[in-house]
C-alpha cells in the first residue's frame, strides 16, 4: 500500500531507532528517483527504494549501523551484475539515524504528498463500487466514495473518505480541479445526473460509468436531449475498464472490472500530468536538500 502519514507515524512509534534510507542521487537508469527513501528498524522496514538486491544492500548497511551505533553513513551503489541488477545506473544512498526533528521532516514531506495526489471520486458503493474502491485505496490518490445509502458505506478502507449525500452530482461542482469520477449508483437516472454534471467539468481527467453499449446509447439520447455538449461525450468512458480489452473481456466478476477500472483511471490521470507537462513536486526533493 502507498505510504501515508499514518502509517509512517505508526512505525516511527514502534521503532523509536531507525535508519533513513534515502536516495540522494541517481545517475543513469534506477527502479526509483532520487528522493525515494524508506525506513530500517531492527526487524521491520517501511517504504521502498526501488527492491531487489539494491534494497538487501541497503537494509543489511543500515542494520549494522543501528547495531554498531555508527554515525550517519552513505553507500554508492552500481546496479549492474556486481549486485545481480541490470538496470545499468548508480545510485547514491545516504543513511540518517531518525532523530525527533527527521522524524517530523518525514511526516511534513508524506502529508505534502498525500495532499497532492490526484481526487478520485466513485459514486455507489456496490458491489464493483466497494471493488473499486478497495483497489484503488493501494494507489497514491485521494479516494472518495459517495453514495446515497449510508448502509453501503460501510467496510472500506481507512485511507477512503466515506460520504453520504442526497444529492451527489452536487459533489461534483466543489471537487478539486483534476480530479477523476467514476460512476457506479444503483440508479441509472442518478448516472446520468452525476455524469452531465461531471462531462461539465473539462479539468477532469477520467469520466467513467459502469454500464453496457445499451446504456451509452441511453444516456446519449437524454444528454443530448438535455441540451449536453456533444463533443464532451467523447470523454466518456462507458462501459470502464473498456481500454484495457477494448473488444471486451466476457469477466463481469465486479474484483476485475474494478482491476480493469483502476489501470484505465491511472492510465488516464497519467495522461493528464504528462500533458500539462507538471514540473517536479517540491515535496518529493530530498531530505538532505540535495
Amino acid at each position: 500500500m502507498t505510504l501515508t502519514a499514518a502509517t509512517l507515524r505508526k512505525f516511527l512509534a514502534a521503532n523509536p531507532s531507525a535508519i533513513l534510507a534515502e536516495l540522494a542521487a541517481v545517475r543513469g537508469s534506477s527502479p526509483r528517483e532520487a528522493g525515494a527513501f524508506m525506513l530500517v528498524g531492527a526487524d521491520e522496514t517501511i517504504g521502498t527504494i526501488g527492491g531487489g538486491a539494491l534494497e538487501y544492500l541497503v537494509i543489511a548497511r543500515a542494520r549494522q549501523v543501528l547495531r554498531d551505533g555508527l554515525p550517519n553513513d552513505a553507500m554508492d551503489i552500481p546496479l549492474g551484475p556486481e549486485i545481480g541488477q541490470c538496470c545499468g545506473g548508480r545510485v547514491e544512498v545516504s543513511l540518517r539515524v531518525v532523530d525527533v526533528p527527521l522524524a517530523a521532516r518525514l511526516i511534513a514531506k508524506v502529508e505534502a504528498e498525500e495532499r497532492a495526489r490526484p481526487n478520485v471520486y466513485l459514486f455507489g458503493s456496490g458491489h464493483v463500487g466497494h471493488a473499486l474502491a478497495l483497489s484503488l485505496a493501494l494507489l497514491p490518490l485521494q479516494v472518495h466514495v459517495i453514495d446515497t445509502r449510508p448502509e453501503e458505506l460501510g467496510g472500506l478502507p481507512d485511507n477512503i473518505e466515506a460520504m453520504a449525500v442526497a444529492l451527489p452530482e452536487a459533489v461534483v461542482r466543489t471537487a478539486p480541479p483534476g480530479s477523476s469520477y467514476v460512476i457506479l449508483t444503483h440508479d441509472h437516472a442518478l448516472d446520468f445526473l452525476i455524469a452531465r454534471e461531471a462531462l461539465r467539468r473539462r479539468d477532469a481527467p477520467y469520466v467513467g460509468m459502469v454500464g453496457s453499449k445499451t446504456k451509452r446509447a441511453k444516456f446519449t439520447s437524454w444528454y443530448l436531449g438535455e441540451g449536453g455538449d456533444p463533443a464532451a461525450l467523447e470523454r466518456l468512458v462507458l462501459p470502464i475498464g473498456g481500454a484495457v480489452f477494448p473488444r471486451g473481456h466476457g469477466d463481469k466478476r465486479p474484483e476485475v472490472i474494478a482491476a480493469l477500472a483502476a489501470a484505465e483511471i491511472m492510465v488516464h490521470i497519467g495522461r493528464r500530468e504528462v500533458s500539462i507537462k507538471r514540473g517536479p513536486v517540491t515535496s518529493v526533493g530530498t531530505l538532505n536538500g540535495r
